[in-house]
């Protein structure tokens, strides 16, 4: 009875003529820079915190949290119609996504990512309003040791499903981990591999490095081609709508997704990035019907699975912010940021002293997934007629925008000329057959796995068996061990398919 009550106190506040206004503009901003390759909801966030001063607690955090939700909708329109995944987690669905778009089936790509969204999203918003106590307790059993054994888990997970060579795989790996180490040490405070570039001490940002080797990388992939060859999309587009067969081949993969994300989603560095990886992993795993295109070659539950798992997890990724006052990623740090500037502490005393705010935030959110599914499903139409405009028109404009999202990121060009330098390196990657799925995973989980192996070495004291005393952390580091085993068995390899797939 508490639940209702609360959820009715929720909707109340939601309701508000204020509330869904604000909650509108959230979702239509962040759909659109989710669109727009290389606008975040980070930076965007960061620019608008300004604003919110003259607003009320609430409004404002409606605001800042559909712009967030709103942008993991959006980014599965770049990474499915032209490869550019502008967010980490949609570097998966680009992979099946953008296949399916070259196959004239884009319309039933975006409405499974659009749909599965949806759901994932609802049930994401259940899951913050009914198990966040259960679900704060298991997040409170994850320490540095957890946390790196986790990472380390969901590295060898990429090798094992990579295509093709495992050297490879690994190579990319480990070269985005080296990538990674170009940034300030986060204990003694010390530049390392800056080689006395300022705009090297705080690291390569994502976007440089996903916009050059995929948005970049792509098109001169596709300049080197003949020019018969070069037209990247079917013009003739089969159906806006997915078929009653791919609505049968997607929905298992909806809700496994919507499950890994609604778990993974809790647990900060980087939930929604984990939770689609996982997502993927999984649904290699599943057999699907006989007949069923292949992964990388445009399977539908390589767009449905990952698309609901990551939109899961940014929902619940609300739970340790708003329970704990511990953000789980960037885009929660500037929560709290945003509460801080109202004069709110973040924590377990908000559902309590500021219940208006705890459960109206959370009411909203259905609001807002109901108002992205009715706002993407008709334009649907809108963003399929980029696939009508010729590949020598096209290419400037996604270089352009590129470009753009770049800058913005620093207002510095030096950033972009690194994305010239990456676009080379994906060029290269694509005609050596590497993947550069795994080198970002390994980019972006470099830092945190390294920041949580110093902790758990400090706290410890230099002990490493702390990382197999711990239960949770030696269970995570078993499933990564036996995943090696199984990948190394001769049956098991000679089936290895490819995952990470981008021609």
């Amino acid at each position: 009875m508490d639940l209702i009550h609360n959820l009715a106190l929720g909707f109340g506040v939601a309701f508000t003529a204020q509330n869904l206004l604000y909650a509108f503009f959230g979702c239509v901003l962040g759909t659109l820079i989710g669109v727009l390759p290389g606008l975040g909801p980070i930076a965007t966030i960061a620019m608008l915190l300004p604003s919110i001063y003259s607003l009320d607690a609430t409004p404002a955090l409606i605001m800042l949290a559909g712009i967030y939700y709103g942008a993991q909708y959006g980014g599965s329109t770049t990474a499915i119609l032209i490869n550019v995944p502008g967010e980490s987690s949609s570097v998966v669905t680009a992979i099946d996504g953008y296949q399916m778009a070259r196959q004239g089936r884009a319309g039933p790509a975006l409405a499974a990512a659009g749909l599965g969204s949806f759901f994932a999203g609802c049930v994401g918003t259940v899951i913050i309003a009914a198990f966040a106590p259960p679900l704060t307790e298991l997040a409170f059993r994850f320490g540095p040791a957890e946390y790196f054994s986790l990472m380390v888990l969901g590295l060898i997970g990429a090798v094992v499903l990579a295509s093709g060579s495992l050297i490879k795989a690994i190579s990319m790996i480990i070269l985005g981990l080296l990538l990674a180490q170009i940034n300030t040490d986060v204990i003694s405070g010390t530049a390392r591999y800056s080689f006395d570039i300022p705009e090297l001490t705080d690291g390569i940002g994502f976007v440089v490095i996903a916009m050059g080797v995929f948005g970049f990388g792509e098109i001169i992939a596709n300049l080197g081609q003949p020019a018969e060859h070069r037209e990247v999309f079917t013009k003739d587009v089969k159906g806006l709508w997915p078929t009653k067969q791919d609505f049968k081949d997607a929905w298992p993969a909806v809700v496994r997704g919507t499950a890994l994300g609604s778990l993974l989603g809790v647990l900060p560095g980087g939930g929604a990035l984990l939770a689609s990886f996982a997502s993927y992993t999984v649904e290699k795993k599943f057999p699907g019907r006989a007949g069923q295109v292949p992964f990388g070659k445009g399977n539908i539950r390589g767009v449905a699975g990952p698309e609901s798992a990551n939109n899961a997890g940014a929902q619940t990724s609300f739970i340790p912010m708003l329970t704990l006052g511990i953000p789980p990623n960037a885009v929660m740090a500037l929560m709290v940021g945003a509460m801080t500037i109202k004069g709110i502490q973040p924590g377990p005393q908000v559902m309590t002293s500021n219940p208006q705010l705890f459960w109206g935030l959370i009411a909203s959110m259905w609001v807002g997934n109901a108002m992205l599914v009715i706002l993407n499903l008709p334009l649907i139409g809108i963003w399929i007629k980029l696939l009508t405009v010729p590949y020598r028109f096209l290419f400037p404009a996604i270089t352009l925008f590129c470009c753009i999202g770049v800058y913005t990121l620093n207002n510095n060009t030096f950033d972009v000329y690194l994305t010239a330098v990456f676009a080379l390196i994906g060029y290269v990657f694509y005609k050596l057959g590497c993947e550069a799925a795994p080198l970002l995973l390994g980019f972006i989980l470099g830092p945190m796995m390294e920041e949580n192996l110093r902790r758990a070495l400090l706290l410890s004291r230099g002990d490493w068996s702390a990382f197999v005393t711990r239960p949770l952390s030696a269970g995570l580091l078993a499933a990564a061990a036996l995943m090696i085993v199984i990948v190394m068995l001769p049956s098991i390899g000679k089936k290895r398919e490819a995952t990470f797939q981008e021609d």
